[in-house]
């Protein structure tokens, strides 16, 4: 185990280790420092202090690696979350994959509002590798993941990784659409499948119900549109949701910009429903740019919804089965 991953795990059990000059101090809730920690520390104490003395290396570490489940023997993974950065919608996945595998969120800059958004792929992406060299070093196999828009940051995170000379098990896109799906007229053709099933929806409803009873209707849902409407103008600004938000509009800018580079490795696609695998730009895309594509049928259900009970559960099942093949 790397340096940075034992003390990730020490965190994670509310155990704070710093460097005192040549000494190495520890403060530990009542019972955590066992005997065995503190021979691992002992053994340790040089490399740690040399670690805990790259300040800069240390902060960056801690702004990029969140550690969703630091413990286990698995092969790590390294995942990147969404356009809007929230590294805990792996929370699910990781309570069904289990305490032995070893689950690392990977956030990016401006998400705390304390840096600025990062606004190319490519940049992003040597970002979170000069991270997970640091924490992970040499010490065999990873997997890189990313979810919707951050599947595309993964990819290109993946390559970077492999072109420095880590091994990559494989990258897994959990409803990761190619990134030309981002661009605009892909998006109008989203919107207005969107719109139109509004529409079916509403004359459904209007269909099944008497005059008097759709006039309701209507007014009921306009009503409704206007109170949340309200709710918008009348809240107060929220800096965590700014700082989000300007992630979120950098990201996507980014990843509609972005072409893919060859990658040689795998590539798991886990997609969500059947109308996926039926899409240029969901699937078939990606086989032009990976050595070896394949893909994990989905639970049907949305690409939102993908890492949410109860999709997490089969989507879980079919991912772990791929690690141990790794």
């Amino acid at each position: 185990m790397s340096v940075a991953a034992f003390l990730a795990e020490l965190r994670s059990r509310d155990m704070e280790v710093w460097a005192d000059g040549d000494q190495l101090r520890c403060n530990a809730p009542a019972g955590a420092l066992t005997p065995e920690v503190r021979e691992h520390l002992r053994q340790r104490k040089h490399d740690i202090l040399e670690f805990l003395r790259s300040a800069e290396t240390l902060a960056r570490q801690q702004r990029a690696i969140v550690p969703l489940q630091p413990r286990g023997s698995g092969v790590p993974v390294f995942a990147v979350p969404g356009h809007s950065g929230d590294v805990f919608c792996y929370r699910a996945l990781v309570d069904h994959l289990g305490h032995d595998q070893p689950f690392f969120g990977l956030q990016p800059p401006g998400v705390d509002g304390q840096a600025e958004p990062l606004a190319r792929i490519e940049d992003l992406a040597a970002y979170f590798a000069d991270q997970i060299r640091a924490f992970h070093g040499d010490s065999g196999p990873m997997v890189i993941a990313g979810y919707c828009a951050g599947g595309t940051i993964a990819f290109e995170l993946a390559r970077q990784l492999a072109e420095r000379g880590a091994s990559i098990a494989f990258v897994a896109l959990f409803a990761g659409p190619y990134p030309h799906w981002y661009r605009s007229l892909p998006q109008l053709r989203e919107r207005v499948r969107y719109v139109g099933g509004q529409v079916r929806h509403h004359l459904r409803e209007l269909g099944s119900r008497s005059f008097a009873e759709g006039r309701r209707y209507v007014r009921e849902h306009l009503r409704f549109r206007a109170t949340r409407q309200e709710q918008s103008r009348s809240a107060v600004p929220d800096a965590v949701l700014i700082a989000r938000h300007k992630v979120e509009a950098v990201t996507l800018a980014a990843v509609r910009t972005y072409e893919p580079q060859y990658f040689a490795g795998r590539l798991c696609l886990f997609v969500p429903n059947p109308k996926w695998l039926r899409s240029r730009n969901l699937t078939k895309r990606w086989r032009g740019v990976a050595g070896n594509v394949e893909v994990y049928g989905g639970p049907g259900c949305e690409g939102d919804a993908l890492l949410l009970e109860p999709a997490a559960g089969t989507v879980a099942d079919q991912f772990a089965s791929r690690v141990l093949l790794s």
